[in-house]
């Protein structure tokens, strides 16, 4: 880092968060749209603020950066420090500033800084650096404080030093460093104060002794700008494959998975019986105030999507049915964005991962009690999306894994999740909207996915 920069550092927090956005405002603007994680995409980025700063170690900038869009009301958000507060989401970033440009890291190329204390100097995405990855793993070994930042460790955990690094190349809402194939670390990037659930959780899951949930070994977080998780190091599991990549490749031979869907209904009741015993336990009877939500969700995301809009009328009796039908288990913490995606086997076990719900909603909702038919529906809902990635669609391949997931699940629960149907159709509704919405800001080819199993909920009911 230049001598002005490391000038600058030295400066009053007015002075920093000033210097600081004149050198990478231009550059973030551009940058930040173009990231899988930002969840701004569909709005540009009308205002930037520094929020918080911190030199990790020379070279490499910790920052969190407040983006603010124009007529957006979303959820994390932190208004602008001294300025007029504005709806916008909160990121974290690791920033590397290096003298001259480094063609190994030009796929972690952020730009060039034309203005301000980083002018001339080259500025990159630090996470692809290994020797600024090898450095986070220090910090995660060795807890203790640099600036607002804490790094914390289960006190039993003994994390080997010089573990190679490598940043996974799947898209996510979230960055992820594996070390070793050993260890991985999700690097959160969209911020939310509080506690995030992806800690949370498994923490609580290795305390009530389930083992289908990697527990945290060590993380990090921030007390300023408030009090939030900043990420997680948990066992990696190098000899593992994801549900979603299992399903498909099934499909692609021919072959069945409904045992593989029986023994991960039986994983999924096997999480939700610890969650419930780990977590206090919310109302039986919250179908009213579910079924308002969900006609909240259905409403917003048909003005965001035309294409969803004949299907309305169908979809809200989906969701004026649950205030008739048994109101099912009692609602407790659940995963909140269980899909094939989500599970990871090895051997002849499943493990549930990624406990952080989805991003796009509160971090006070995601870490409420919900029914456990949610997650049971987003994983029906998975096996359709998995039986229409070949043509042509293989839908009683869906059919017989929904049905050996629910069998799994009944064998290990003590309820059935096909004798609640009215209950089932409504969630499986609630997350086939979430997915035309996902799709259509995200993956407008990906639609159709959706949009039949829209098609067949709103019209035939089933």
């Amino acid at each position: 880092m230049s001598k002005t920069a490391s000038a600058l550092l030295r400066r009053s927090d007015e002075e920093v968060a000033v210097g600081l956005m004149t050198s990478l405002a231009g550059l973030l603007r551009e940058w930040l749209p173009r990231q899988r994680w930002f969840a701004g995409k569909d709005r540009p980025v009308t205002d930037l603020a520094l929020l918080s700063m911190t030199e990790l170690y020379p070279g490499c900038l910790h920052l969190l950066v407040h983006t603010g869009h124009p007529s957006h009301t979303g959820h994390g958000g932190v208004p602008a420090p001294g300025g007029t507060p504005s709806a916008g989401d909160c990121y974290q970033l690791l920033l590397g500033v290096r003298e001259h440009p480094v063609p190994r890291l030009a796929r972690a190329l952020i730009g060039q800084a034309h203005e301000g204390p980083l002018a001339g100097l080259t500025v990159y995405d630090a996470l692809y650096d290994p020797r600024s990855a090898e450095l986070l793993l220090e910090r995660l070994r060795h807890p203790g404080s640099a600036g607002p930042l804490r790094f914390e460790a289960d006190p039993g955990a003994r994390v080997p030093a010089r573990l190679a690094p490598r940043l996974l190349d799947a898209e996510q809402s979230n960055s992820s460093l594996v070390y070793g194939d050993e260890y991985i670390l999700k690097v959160f990037r969209r911020i939310q104060p509080g506690v995030n659930p992806d800690l949370e959780v498994p923490g609580a899951l290795a305390k009530q002794g389930c083992g289908r949930v990697p527990a945290p070994v060590a993380w990090f977080r921030t007390t300023d700008p408030f009090p939030a998780t900043l990420g997680v190091l948990q066992p990696f599991l190098p000899d593992a494959s994801d549900g979603w990549t299992l399903a498909l490749g099934a499909l692609a031979a021919g072959q069945d998975f409904t045992a593989q869907a029986r023994e991960l209904g039986r994983a999924t009741a096997e999480v939700h019986l610890a969650l419930a015993s780990a977590f206090p336990a919310g109302a039986h009877d919250e179908n009213a105030r579910t079924a308002v939500a969900m006609t909240e969700r259905l409403d917003a995301a048909a003005r965001s999507v035309p294409a969803l809009r004949p299907y309305v009328p169908g979809l809200r009796t989906a969701f004026r049915a649950l205030l008739a039908c048994d109101p099912g288990p009692p609602a407790q913490r659940v995963h909140g964005d269980l899909h094939l995606g989500q599970v990871l086997r090895a051997g002849p076990e499943w493990f549930v991962i990624d406990f952080e719900g989805e991003p796009s909603r509160p971090l006070a909702e995601r870490c409420g009690t919900q029914s456990p038919v949610r997650d049971i529906a987003g994983m029906l809902r998975s096996f359709d999306y998995a039986a229409r990635q070949r043509r042509p669609w293989r839908p009683e391949w869906a059919r017989r894994c929904r049905e050996a997931y629910c069998a799994g699940y009944a064998a290990r629960a003590d309820w059935d999740p096909r004798e609640k149907h009215g209950l089932l159709r409504a969630y499986e509704t609630d997350r086939a909207v979430y997915e035309v919405l996902y799709e259509a800001r995200h993956r407008p080819d990906w639609l159709p996915v959706p949009m039949a199993a829209i098609e067949r909920l709103a019209v035939r009911g089933d």
